[in-house]
């Protein structure tokens, strides 16, 4: 008996430019070796392993979740740390922490999404991980006046193959 086939996928808002390009910079000059393959994103589903037969009924399920969501605003202000818990400074969500919140979980009660977590939800930017605590303190003190406010309209799927970045695979409109 074989084991079924996987996919892994991730589901994001991507931060838009000139402040995604800037956040994956700064998170790739503090040596963090995910800023090549992740760009800045509010992550709303994290990596996830789904059975690649059921990747049309997940996206059906985006679909769902996206039209039940109106478009919002994000305002990203200062810095945050998961610190001592784990070694993360992130950019915090100042406006959209709900909204964000309704999103993951709406899209994590689709019954072909199984995804356990360490940790409680909590909408961030990433911005320095698995670096030393120096660096990890110098990206925190370097973006804490950091302040970006946009209109999110929609969130995107992304797939994994295991090598290299992550694919878009589709965007979803929000309220449309």
């Amino acid at each position: 008996m074989t084991a079924a086939a996987t996919t892994r996928i991730g589901v994001a808002i991507d931060i838009p430019e000139p402040w995604g390009e800037q956040l994956t910079l700064r998170r790739a000059a503090a040596g963090d070796p995910q800023a090549a393959y992740t760009p800045a994103h509010v992550t709303l589903l994290g990596p996830t392993e789904i059975a690649t037969d059921a990747l049309g009924a997940v996206e059906k399920h985006l679909e769902k979740v996206a039209v039940a969501q109106q478009p919002f605003t994000i305002h990203l202000r200062g810095t945050g740390t998961f610190r001592p818990i784990t070694e993360v400074v992130f950019v915090a969500l100042a406006v959209g922490i709900s909204e964000c919140e309704l999103l993951a979980e709406a899209i994590t009660s689709s019954d072909d999404v199984d995804r356990g977590s360490r940790f409680p939800y909590h909408p961030h930017v990433t911005v320095a991980q698995d670096v030393s605590p120096e660096q990890l303190d110098a990206v925190f003190e370097d973006l804490g006046g950091f302040s970006a406010k946009f209109h999110v309209t929609s969130f995107t799927l992304f797939s994994h193959g295991g090598e290299g970045p992550w694919r878009r695979r589709r965007d979803f409109p929000l309220g449309v």
